[in-house]
């Protein structure tokens, strides 16, 4: 079948009217560019989610991480799993019952962040989670992450942060690249060859156009045979998958500043799991394939001194799965389910002089649709139809107001109307002051207090998660209400003279009515628990995180990173399972030569608590990886590296260590660019 066909008559039709608002609204105005996504310019780093604008990275409102298009490269990123492993404070763990991982920031669960897309969400996978090894990195140009409640700007899901990921804006001209590269699991292979390729890579992307069309199309593959880290039994810890992402990109700029941008993207991915012959029957796989087709179209045009953006986007992901013992052609467990999402979202910045001061007001309204549908064996599991929906509006307003040139005050609200339940509001305020100069050092202060809201989405709500492998399941529950949270921030940035930084923040989320998995409460079903969803628990989590960076030389620099967060039920007053207390980052790059550059990336997580009956602990673990480039030709780049070089892995044979799963990783491999 075609990219996307028999796709679009099933599509919410709000996104029709959106293409054609799109194109009148893109008519020849004064308008402003689009953003051309470059992380360097004259005004240093720019970031655009922390205020959904541009801004310099070091005078956002909002303390804002970037990863860099450089630091992807040096690190041979190939997901969106990959180029978030380094960062400060940010928790990766796989997700249970699939080849994926997910993220955590400051104690606060995958759940209650929010993935976007140049602004967009990107559809859960499971429950409210995003699966971060899915996206590959083929067209992209940074990523931005802000932690804490962002619910004033972004909305439900929010309440815990955004990771937005900026693609690139196609370049004039031509330009074509090609990235093949091929690694190994050595003993640890699928085939019991130590020498043989484990997992293959390639990329591909040709782009080009002139001052007013642009273009580009681009394809990503990773095809994995996973590995076996004990070969005298059926299961295998890591699944045979092979994903594939295919994009494309169309940018019209009709006159001075003005753009209409259509992005479309296809994922697919095809996953086998050897399960436990112990808990799921004798010698079983559980295979799964996954769709994901993406529509989005964004508009940026100003009229007089106002400046509009207008998007909108069409999602689809659907995920087919089934068992099948070895020898027996007949499946069992097949289970069918389809998630629609349309968003579309408008938005107006305006600058004014009110009170003797500069102000920055935004204005914005954002409509979310969602389906649901999911059938087992064909038989539906959601009510008699197989399907659910919801809808809701949202409203926001922020004002920016500059009272000094070294002081700003953000002050905003939102307005949420979900179809099933009601309505909230979420306000938040910000304060970012530049202290005069001590010395040579430079100290900017921030600090921010914001509300956090999520509703349940669907899948938590009527989902049934089957992790049967490993001995339970968990079952949506119709019944649940919203979370919410109060979120406190506040830090010091250290800028000093000699190219070094120190970033210092403290932070406090207060939870109510936290979503999680009841684990007190559950049966068990030919021996799989089976467990629920509940609003059982008010939560806090609060720490301090430290970084510091240094640039040694004009080849060496160094960045290191602490977090150190408590997790802790305010009902109980017991620790939060899987919230490790201390959080490590070690980073060290040497440009040898000008065109041989060597890079080191440490991470460290302490114990976390595993199960509370008792309490349990997985241990602490430390990994290092290792990556070499080497520029050879202008248009040829040579690369290789190591990733876990002391092979650390969790204990297999324990339920509750959560230590790294993939052992020693390596690979090497080759980029040509014309």
């Amino acid at each position: 079948m075609s990219m996307f066909s028999a796709r679009l008559p099933g599509r919410p039709r709000f996104l029709c009217h959106a293409v054609c608002a799109l194109v009148v609204l893109s008519q020849p105005v004064l308008a402003q560019t689009e953003p051309s996504d470059t992380s360097v310019s004259e005004l240093g780093l720019t970031v655009v989610t922390a205020s959904r604008t541009e801004r310099r990275l070091d005078d956002t409102p909002v303390r804002t991480e970037l990863i860099s298009g450089d630091e992807l490269r040096k690190t041979h990123a190939r997901s969106l799993k990959d180029a978030l492993e380094n960062v400060a404070g940010l928790q990766l763990r796989e997700i249970h019952g699939k080849s994926g991982y997910e993220a955590t920031l400051q104690g606060m669960t995958s759940d209650q962040l929010l993935i976007l897309i140049d602004g967009m969400p990107l559809a859960a996978s499971t429950g409210s989670t995003v699966d971060l090894s899915q996206y590959a990195l083929a067209d992209v140009e940074r990523i931005e992450v802000v932690k804490g409640a962002a619910s004033a700007q972004y909305g439900s899901s929010a309440m815990g942060g955004v990771i937005n990921v900026i693609t690139r804006k196609p370049g004039t001209g031509f330009n074509a690249a090609l990235t093949h590269d091929v690694g190994s699991y050595g003993g640890q292979n699928t085939t019991g060859n130590g020498q043989s390729v484990a997992q293959r890579h390639t990329n591909a992307l040709i782009e080009g156009g002139n001052d007013q069309w642009q273009a580009r199309l681009s394809a990503d593959r990773r095809d994995t045979s996973g590995f076996d880290a004990d070969d005298s039994n059926w299961v295998r810890q890591g699944d045979d998958s092979d994903r594939r992402q295919l994009a494309a990109r169309l940018s019209w700029t009709p006159a001075t500043g003005q753009y209409l941008a259509l992005d479309l993207q296809q994922f697919r991915e095809d996953d086998i799991q050897w399960l436990s012959e112990e808990i799921a029957g004798r010698y079983p796989n559980k295979f799964e394939a996954i769709e994901r087709d993406r529509i989005a179209l964004a508009s940026g045009f100003t009229l007089g001194a106002t400046r509009f953006t207008v998007k909108a986007l069409s999602e689809r992901y659907q995920s087919d799965s089934y068992k099948q013992n070895l020898g027996y052609s007949a499946s069992y467990d097949n289970r069918d389910m389809t998630l629609d999402t349309g968003v579309l979202s408008l938005q107006a910045d305006r600058p004014m002089t009110l009170w003797q001061g500069a102000h920055e007001l935004q204005l914005g309204l954002d409509y979310r649709h969602e389906s649901l549908t999911q059938f087992n064996n064909g038989v539906a599991e959601i009510g008699s139809s197989g399907s659910a929906a919801r809808s809701n509006s949202e409203f926001f307003i922020q004002d920016d107001y500059f009272f000094s040139d070294q002081g700003e005050l953000v002050t905003g609200v939102r307005l949420q109307q979900d179809s099933d339940f009601g309505a909230y509001t979420s306000p938040k305020i910000a304060l970012k002051y530049r202290l005069q100069p001590l010395g040579d050092v430079q100290m900017l202060l921030r600090t921010s207090v914001g509300t956090g809201y999520r509703v349940p989405n669907l899948k938590e709500r009527y989902y049934t998660f089957d992790h049967s492998s490993l001995g339970y399941m968990v079952l949506g529950n119709p019944d649940l209400k919203p979370e919410s949270s109060l979120s406190y921030q506040a830090g010091v940035l250290l800028q000093f003279a000699s190219r070094r930084e120190l970033d210092i923040n403290a932070f406090y989320n207060d939870i109510h009515d936290l979503i999680q998995t009841d684990t007190d409460n559950y049966s068990v079903v030919d021996g799989i628990a089976i467990y629920s969803y509940d609003n059982i628990d008010n939560a806090r989590t609060y720490g301090l995180e430290t970084v510091y960076r240094d640039s040694l030389t004009d080849s060496v620099s160094l960045n290191l990173s602490h977090t150190y967060t408590r997790a802790e039920n305010t009902d109980t007053h017991k620790v939060l399972t899987r919230r490790p207390e201390h959080i490590g980052r070690f980073g060290a790059d040497w440009e040898i030569t000008p065109s041989l550059t060597l890079v080191g990336r440490v991470r460290y997580q302490s114990r976390e608590l595993s199960s509370t009956s008792p309490d349990i602990w997985s241990p602490g673990w430390t990994t290092t990886d290792l990556k070499m480039t080497w520029q050879s030709t202008g248009w040829l780049t040579l690369f290789s590296g190591v990733d876990n070089v002391a092979n650390r892995q969790r204990d297999f044979s324990s339920g509750t260590d959560f230590g790294p799963v993939a052992g020693r990783f390596t690979y090497l491999g080759f980029t040509l660019n014309y």
